[in-house]
């Protein structure tokens, strides 16, 4: 049996911040947070169909009565899993859960690596996500998305920032981004490009991890420098454990910071989830999820098709 020293016993908490309890027994700084973790109410629960966006479904989702998202489920606080660990919370299972019932349709969970959401959608495996995804050229060459919430994306430094880094000063640093994230794909090489190649810098070296859990397990083990990952994730996990992390600013470069709703291109059922996810955006109950999990600076209020 292997022992278990006290650097690993700290990276291994750290590294089930974001799961918040989700599997059971994660520690809570933050008053509140351990009841929301514990909520696996319905959000949509006695909300109305919209009759226009139903007459714009094709019939063969009609008969079959049920839409299937993909999510990754380990994302807190747009999301995860509650303390159940069965019953997926969160800005994005309260979106998709809003969408159904305006199409009054039933809702299947399918849980599911972020980097393989778009094959999936593009292979008819899902009929949507709804996973905090941006924009990108190449997502939209095989995508329908349709706006819902602003994000972006944020830095995070060890706690204390001993370096004294800045966003703009990562040149030849060692930073995390996820599997096929926008910040992988996008922000992280821009920002290398204009803050260091272009001044003849050593570019910033992307070190790319499966999940938020490793980049923060490694960042606290000091294996990297920092972590480019979700400005709205990096703030929760930031209120659960003050002083974990220290958070360095956004990056507002390589790509927009509204995420969307994606379906397959030229999907059937892109007119009817316009239509739904506008109506979604107009209900009180879009709002209360935004101030459920701290989103209330991401609030948008046109479901735009991209």
């Amino acid at each position: 049996m292997k022992t278990i020293n006290k650097v690993q016993t700290a990276a291994a908490g750290l590294a089930v911040l974001l799961a918040l309890s989700a599997c059971g027994g994660a520690a809570s700084s933050t008053p509140g947070s351990e009841s929301k973790t514990n909520n696996t109410t319905d959000i949509s629960e006695g909300v109305q169909a919209d009759p226009a966006a139903v007459a714009l479904l094709p019939q063969s989702f009609k008969d079959k009565g049920e839409l299937t998202v993909a999510m990754d489920l380990h994302y807190p606080p747009t999301t995860f899993l509650a303390e159940d660990n069965q019953t997926p919370i969160g800005l994005n299972p309260d979106v998709a859960r809003l969408i159904a019932k305006k199409l009054d349709l039933k809702l299947k969970f399918v849980d599911t690596k972020f980097d393989t959401i778009v094959p999936g959608l593009d292979g008819g495996r899902f009929d949507f996500t709804a996973t905090t995804m941006s924009k990108t050229e190449e997502r939209l060459k095989v995508l329908d998305m349709i706006d819902y919430f602003k994000a972006g994306n944020s830095v995070a430094a060890v706690a204390g920032n001993p370096q004294n880094l800045t966003v703009e000063t990562l040149c030849g640093k060692n930073i995390a981004v996820t599997q096929g994230s926008t910040g992988q794909l996008k922000r992280l090489p821009t920002l290398s490009e204009q803050t260091c190649t272009s001044k003849g810098q050593p570019a910033i070296n992307g070190v790319t991890l499966p999940n938020i859990q490793d980049a923060l397990t490694q960042l606290h083990s000091k294996r990297i420098d920092g972590i480019l990952y979700d400005t709205t994730a990096l703030g929760w996990a930031e209120k659960q454990q003050p002083g974990s992390f220290t958070i360095l600013g956004r990056v507002d470069v390589g790509s927009s910071d509204l995420t969307a709703v994606g379906l397959k291109k030229g999907s059937p059922l892109t007119p009817a989830f316009q239509k739904a996810l506008q109506s979604v955006l107009e209900t009180p109950e879009y709002k209360k999820s935004l101030e459920t999990w701290g989103l209330d600076s991401g609030a948008i209020t046109d479901a735009k098709l991209n």
